[in-house]
């Protein structure tokens, strides 16, 4: 055999080896039909468990919003209640005092005022006196009319002060208007 056939001659072993290689590759990298089964079902258990435990963990932040939500409620006026407390403190202290002055009697009722509307101030609590304003049926409820020299649905007179919390109407003032002129 010359150099040139025996080189020439391995080449085709060699390609058909591979060739056999090759094939018997493919057979093997493809799965059976119950290996892909198996997979498959392998991964939908890994979905299906990652879908349950967001579903648990979206349940478990519903029930603690809720929960802080209640808290929220139960105790929102905690800290406008403690601030009241001063105030019925002040006007038992008054109540008891057993000296039948009318002037001291007054200035205990205007420093328990002055205490009352420190408070208000403190949260947002704004008094609605709307003396020659027009009336705002937002802010404002008429319960009657007066003759007056002013433009008609202008508020003369109040009955009762309204007051509004955080720009939000707690109660609206009761107000009599003008019928106009």
């Amino acid at each position: 055999m010359s150099e040139q056939e025996k080189v020439a001659d391995p080449a085709p072993q060699t390609a058909q080896s591979s060739g056999e290689t090759a094939t018997e590759n493919q057979t093997e990298v493809m799965p059976s039909l119950a290996e892909m089964l198996q997979e498959s079902e392998r991964k939908a258990q890994e979905h299906y468990d990652a879908w349950m435990y967001a579903k648990a963990e979206g349940e478990n932040i519903r029930r603690r919003a809720a929960e802080d939500v209640s808290k929220a409620q139960k105790f929102a006026v905690e800290r406008f209640s403690g601030e009241m407390l001063a105030v019925m403190d002040s006007l038992q202290a008054g109540l008891s005092v057993e000296t039948e002055n009318v002037e001291s009697f007054k200035n205990g009722m205007e420093l328990t005022l002055k205490q009352l509307s420190s408070v208000f101030e403190k949260f947002n609590i704004v008094e609605v006196n709307p003396i020659g304003e027009k009336l705002d049926p937002h802010k404002h409820q008429a319960i009657g009319m007066l003759d007056s020299d002013q433009p008609a649905n202008t508020v003369v007179s109040v009955m009762q002060k309204g007051y509004t919390l955080n720009d939000r109407v707690l109660r609206p003032a009761l107000v009599m208007v003008s019928k106009g002129q």
